[in-house]
């Protein structure tokens, strides 16, 4: 589906529109579109029978408040659990009924609610060491089946997974993953390096946590021809920086704020 370019920065939704709706639910993700957000991201691992599902924590616990692990479950298993009442009971003020039905999407699933839409996809791998290469596999041979090459980012901390996407497909755009450590406060020097870490992993993008998001640092990474995606922001003020300083997307969790802001900000 063609479309005019959007506006820079992108507005990308964390988890969906999560801040109105249940992350990484159908629901999230339809709010998104209609909040007019870019694309939304989105956390894969992979079920006990391989196939690559939606959610983003290891377990059940905080997300469908029952105990019990993605990875011990088949996909099957995982699309009848419930992963949307906890958000009514957390927000009442934006509960609705309907997402008491919201269960753990198979990507597939949300490659296809995105197939007639101009959605831009920012795909996070989530996995132990020992399942990079079967995650990689699963979610490049479903971005070529789906033919959604050039409007998803694949992005992981784990650059080996980066590079092993790329070694099957070079023709998928990554981003590499950056936080702060608890133990190692990021200094300037330590922020720069993460623009070196992205291109030796080959990625194509530089995903940094806002208090990564130094001036110098955009502007090294664009000198070095990476955009730069900055997670997880709400206050619009946002915008006015991305916009000065050449920040390609946030990724929030309330789309259509900082959406407001950018079209406020670009109409004076």
């Amino acid at each position: 589906m063609s479309a005019a370019p959007a506006a820079r920065p992108l507005v990308i939704g964390h988890r969906g529109s999560s801040a109105v709706a249940p992350e990484n639910t159908i629901a999230a993700f339809v709010r998104a579109i209609s909040d007019g957000a870019d694309g939304f991201e989105f956390d894969v691992r992979l079920a006990l029978d391989n196939e690559p599902v939606v959610i983003h924590d290891s377990s059940l616990q905080r997300t469908a408040r029952i105990p019990g692990v993605v990875a011990q479950l088949t996909s099957k298993e995982l699309q009848k659990i419930d992963v949307g009442s906890w958000f009514n009971h957390q927000r009442p003020d934006d509960a609705k009924k309907e997402y008491e039905t919201e269960t753990v999407p198979t990507l597939d699933r949300v490659f296809d609610l995105v197939k007639d839409t101009t959605q831009i996809l920012y795909l996070e791998m989530k996995s132990e060491n020992n399942q990079v290469v079967q995650l990689a596999a699963s979610v490049v041979k479903s971005i070529e089946e789906h033919r959604l090459t050039d409007r998803v980012i694949v992005e992981s901390f784990n650059l080996a997974a980066i590079a092993e996407v790329k070694r099957l497909n070079a023709g998928v755009r990554t981003a590499g993953l950056f936080e702060p450590r608890i133990k190692r406060p990021a200094s300037l020097l330590r922020k720069m390096k993460t623009v070196d870490l992205a291109l030796a992993a080959g990625a194509n993008e530089l995903a940094l946590h806002h208090t990564l998001a130094a001036r110098r640092v955009v502007l090294k990474a664009g000198q070095c021809g990476l955009p730069v995606v900055v997670w997880t922001v709400d206050n619009p003020t946002w915008m006015k920086r991305a916009l000065s300083i050449g920040i390609s997307a946030l990724i929030t969790n309330d789309p259509a704020t900082l959406l407001l802001e950018r079209s406020r900000l670009l109409a004076v």
